[in-house]
């Protein structure tokens, strides 16, 4: 696909929608509720579309990571290994999901994702403060991290929401530092699936960098309003971004079991 083959009007509408989704990814996540219909409506396939998606929400997650380190609220050496960790968990699930159908994991997800909203909504003690830690970044760089990473090159949906419960958790993390710490590792694990994805020659280059430049704007903006407002803008978002991709999931998935409960 050709510059010429994409109207002006197309590109402009999903450099919009990027720029939107940047800025929504940064603070909670979801940023795929976006951004893949806006790639199917535009006439991409299936198989361009995830590669098209990951490519532009790298960079979206690139300029979130960078604002947090420059803030302080990451320290790089200490989340090697988690980022190391993470990113072979990606690979593997990116390698995985090219011979294995991903769909079993719909009719748990939407349960899992309503977990993580109602932890969030009852938590009144989750903020800006420290909690107890429970394990070591080493600890998790061995267990959590890679399972996560797995989980967002082979499926992705809710990874932003799943990574930011585990830092919190497991590593006594507050919102702030959590949410700065997610899009480190989000980055990884979107970075890792642009190369499998870029070895298979299904990425869109003008959608992609178009949607890319749109991002990378977005998660600057989001990622400064986490900084100046902290818990007080990360916890109603995180809350909101799991509730509207899990009825999504519903929504647009037949064979879900909650669709089907609310189908007859």
């Amino acid at each position: 696909m050709s510059f010429a083959d994409i109207p002006f009007v197309t590109l402009a509408g999903l450099l919009a929608v990027a720029v939107t989704a940047g800025f929504v990814d940064s603070i909670a996540g979801g940023g795929g509720l976006l951004c893949v219909p806006a790639l199917l409506a535009a006439g991409l396939s299936p198989a361009q579309t995830l590669a098209t998606n990951k490519l532009q929400g790298s960079f979206g997650t690139f300029s979130a990571s960078l604002k947090f380190v420059r803030a302080g609220h990451v320290d790089l050496r200490q989340a090697t290994p988690a980022i190391v960790a993470t990113a072979l968990g990606a690979a593997a699930g990116c390698l995985l999901v090219q011979s294995i159908d991903p769909g079993f994991l719909r009719a748990a997800l939407p349960f899992l994702l309503i977990g993580v909203a109602a932890y969030f909504l009852f938590s009144p003690g989750l903020g800006d403060a420290d909690r107890h830690q429970r394990l070591t970044m080493t600890a998790f760089a061995l267990g959590p991290a890679p399972l996560l990473g797995f989980y967002d090159g082979f499926f992705g949906p809710g990874m932003g929401s799943f990574l930011v419960v585990a830092l919190v958790t497991l590593l006594g993390q507050n919102l702030t530092r959590a949410t700065a710490h997610t899009k480190v590792l989000n980055f990884t694990s979107n970075a890792t699936s642009v190369v499998f994805f870029l070895l298979g020659g299904k990425i869109v280059w003008i959608i992609g960098l178009t949607m890319a430049a749109g991002q990378f704007l977005g998660a600057r903006l989001g990622s400064h309003l986490v900084l100046t407002r902290g818990s007080r803008i990360v916890r109603p978002c995180l809350v909101i971004a799991s509730l509207a991709i899990t009825a999504k999931l519903v929504v647009t998935d037949p064979g879900n079991p909650i669709h089907q409960l609310f189908s007859h």
